[in-house]
């Protein structure tokens, strides 16, 4: 396998470290080799400068903006990015019909090319209705479908054990084992897994646990609900796109 990408991981550093809530956000900037490309998967409103600041050094031409799902504990950085940069914003197909100020939703299996980079969208419903993970070769950047040793919430925006157990068995656990997962969260300091070692070790999710003892698990989970869902969620439906920015103001 020829690697054609680099991967900055950019960690979220704030005053709101609370598990299940914002904590510990993970954006991710995928650059081609040969042409400079790059995309950004996940960014974070409160980091755009930063995120900005690092294209420029790094001399990349960011494309694409991508989301992996309606974020319920930040506001989305995606619109701003794209107002200073002219990336082009894409969303998984599950979110098309949700949210507007999209230019693009990516239907499962359906591929988006940068320079010689080719990432591969896959549907992975579960934590809320419309999540998705995107797939590179030897990498898989899994939202809040799959952390490292766990798995988002389900409780909300149309999440379902059901559906995240699917997802993550046929979808995730069906790449190599090898293939590095890169996930939304991480609450203990770690950056990378791999699918390998998520069958193995996940605490929910490893391959000996069937289905009705990961449901039994999930729905004994009692979380408050994210700390800014009331402003994220709407916002985010609307790509991160601010009231005071929409207007002009």
């Amino acid at each position: 396998m020829t690697v054609t990408y680099t991967i900055t991981v950019l960690l979220d550093v704030n005053s709101m470290q609370d598990v299940d809530d914002r904590a510990e956000s993970r954006s991710y900037i995928i650059a081609d080799h040969d042409s400079g490309r790059a995309i950004i998967i996940d960014a974070i409103l409160d980091n755009v400068e930063r995120d900005i600041t690092i294209l420029k050094e790094l001399n990349l031409n960011l494309m694409y903006a991508l989301e992996t799902h309606i974020h319920a504990d930040h506001i989305t950085g995606a619109s701003l990015i794209k107002d200073r940069t002219g990336a082009r914003i894409i969303y998984g197909g599950g979110a098309e019909g949700t949210v507007t100020g999209v230019d693009a939703f990516l239907a499962d299996g359906q591929e988006l090319h940068f320079g010689k980079t080719v990432l591969r969208a896959l549907a992975t419903p579960g934590h809320t209705a419309g999540c998705t993970s995107y797939l590179l070769p030897g990498a898989v950047f899994t939202g809040d479908a799959l952390f490292i040793r766990g798995n988002g919430r389900t409780d909300l925006q149309g999440g379902s054990s059901e559906h995240l157990f699917d997802s993550v068995r046929t979808k995730l656990f069906g790449c190599p084992d090898d293939t590095v997962v890169y996930p939304g969260h991480d609450y203990h300091g770690r950056i990378s897994s791999t699918i390998g070692e998520e069958k193995r070790f996940n605490d929910r999710l490893n391959l000996s646990i069937d289905k009705p003892t990961f449901i039994a698990i999930m729905n004994k989970r009692r979380s408050p609900p994210p700390a800014q869902m009331d402003v994220a969620i709407p916002a985010n439906m609307r790509a991160g796109r601010l009231p005071e920015l929409a207007s002009g103001r």
